[in-house]
């Protein structure tokens, strides 16, 4: 398996941490969790725009992905 690229180790584990994150928004936030798929493209979107974001700032992705989830609205 490869490590980085769009299907890597690192951007399966960036897109399972923002899984978890968009969890527990909805959990604190008191709405009912979207379906698997629906969370998970969700979290694609997220990590695929922190990259993105990245790429133009030279920022850390973890920071941005943290970022974008807290800006959610309830």
């Amino acid at each position: 398996m490869a490590v980085f690229g769009k299907n890597g180790f690192i951007r399966q584990q960036e897109v399972a941490f923002a899984k978890k994150l968009l969890a527990w928004k909805y959990e604190n936030a008191g709405i009912a969790l979207p379906d698997a798929a629906a969370l998970q493209a969700q979290a694609e979107n997220i990590v695929s725009d922190a990259h993105v974001i990245a790429r133009k700032r030279g920022s850390n992705i973890l920071e941005i992905v943290k970022k974008q989830i807290k800006d959610i609205k309830k």
